[in-house]
């Protein structure tokens, strides 16, 4: 009996010596390769930046109405009517985003040495806005004035909406290849190659804000029978950053 188990151990120690051989090629194999996947991959981070300019295409405009009246009622009354007469013409001349702005209704004082302040009326304020292209401001804002508009409040240049979405696309295309310049610059200095992106943040692509009119230009007598107030726009910028993990 035990003379057949020192056999059985005998025969089976040529099989165990290969296994065990078989075991240790098989992860001197392996081991290269996950040594590899474990190494950190080599990045460089740079950021671009794109700035596409527009022009100015479209005009914002905010009109008021604003009336005395010696009671609440009359100072608003005559506030409406006004404000009706200037909203049927805008509405003729077919402006976008038309929308009241405002309604304000307030008391009027007079001061005394002395004495408590005493109320002499009221004031009723309207407020309109909409927009409407350039090169019918000017006419559309004299016009306004003529049917009961008592104030110009605000002008604010703007591009279409398309347009700024296309030019938020092409400020992130400069942006882009701005950032993969720089990448390359820097690796051709080092005599490195660039190699896939790893990581892309899109920083910014911002939507440019209106730019007002001068002061000095909506203060300008717009009820001149002899001239036409002048609506010149001008340019928007739209800007955008990217930033680029690019391995070499």
């Amino acid at each position: 009996m035990h003379q057949d188990r020192r056999n059985w151990i005998s025969s089976a120690k040529p099989a165990l010596s290969v296994l065990l051989t078989a075991s240790v090629v098989l992860l001197m194999g392996v081991a290269p390769g996950i040594t590899q996947e474990r190494k950190p991959a080599r990045t460089l981070t740079a950021s671009g930046r794109g700035i596409v300019s527009i022009p100015t295409t479209l005009s914002q405009i905010r009109l008021a109405i604003e009336v005395a009246g010696k009671t609440p009622t009359a100072a608003q009354q005559e506030a409406a009517k006004r404000s009706t007469q200037v909203v049927n013409y805008l509405k003729s001349q077919q402006v976008e985003k038309l929308q009241t702005a405002g309604i304000n209704l307030n008391p009027t004082y007079v001061y005394q040495n002395g004495t408590s302040p005493r109320i002499t009326g009221y004031s009723a304020t309207n407020s309109i806005s909409f927009r409407v292209t350039n090169d019918r401001a000017g006419a559309i804002l004299d016009a306004a004035v003529k049917n009961g508009a008592t104030r110009i409040d605000g002008v604010n240049f703007v591009a279409s909406e398309q347009a700024i979405s296309n030019a938020q696309l092409q400020a992130l295309k400069q942006a882009t290849q701005d950032a993969q310049r720089q990448a390359d610059a820097v690796l051709d200095t080092l005599n490195l190659k660039r190699k896939e992106v790893i990581g892309i943040q899109i920083n910014s692509a911002s939507t440019p804000a209106p730019i007002p009119l001068a002061q000095e230009a909506m203060r300008s007598k717009v009820a001149d029978n002899s001239y036409t107030t002048p609506v010149v726009g001008g340019e928007q910028q739209v800007e955008a950053a990217v930033t680029l993990d690019i391995g070499y």
